[in-house]
């Protein structure tokens, strides 16, 4: 991101710093991002997930679409996703609407998992009580059993969500608190952006 001539499209810049905070193992997780979303009662809710595929179209993550945040997605469409990345003194901000990919780009991800999250994808109704631990991993001990030798399909109730690309904020951490911020939003398909104070 050059914040002196901001380009006209930011996704280039944004896979710029998906890649360098990768190459440059700041972290333990750099992929790792932030999802906010809001249930039916206007209650919001974030937790972290990781990303898995990023372009022009959007954000993708993976999860339970049975889980606490798809029913937030059915209710509300709109989310958001904080990337930060504290000792490159960077973040990344995405706002956009959710929508599911298709199920063949569920299947092409699931398919690259390990075997035992394949598995666990099958044993774990995600965030619904459980009795003990011991009940989930024997439960995850009989899948692992029932499919050696063999691949594990995807279950309908698991698969991929992308957040597109409608405001993006590039934020750059300086001395002072003097950060540069750029934020794009766009608007019929155009992008427009505007420099943000500290």
């Amino acid at each position: 991101m050059n914040f002196d001539s901001p380009a006209e499209i930011p996704v280039n810049a944004a896979q710029q710093w998906f890649d360098e905070a990768v190459s440059a193992k700041a972290t333990p997780n750099p992929l790792a991002v932030a999802l906010s979303t809001v249930d039916s009662e206007g209650k919001p809710s974030t937790r972290m997930v990781l990303l898995k595929g990023f372009d022009e179209r959007g954000a993708v993550f993976y999860t339970n679409y049975e889980s606490p945040k798809a029913t937030d997605l059915e209710k509300n469409t709109y989310a958001s996703l904080l990337f930060h990345w504290d000792d490159c003194q960077r973040q990344l901000r995405i706002r956009g609407s959710v929508s599911k990919v298709s199920a063949e780009e569920s299947d092409t991800y699931f398919a690259t998992r390990q075997k035992l999250s394949q598995v666990g994808a099958l044993a774990s109704h995600q965030s619904q009580p459980l009795k003990s631990r011991a009940a989930l991993m024997a439960k995850v001990a009989a899948l692992m059993a029932k499919w050696v030798g063999r691949n594990v399909p995807r279950p309908e109730y698991w698969g991929g969500y992308r957040v597109s690309l409608d405001e993006i904020e590039f934020w750059q951490g300086h001395d002072g608190r003097l950060h540069d911020r750029i934020r794009y939003s766009r608007i019929d398909k155009k992008w427009n952006w505007s420099r943000l104070q500290p």
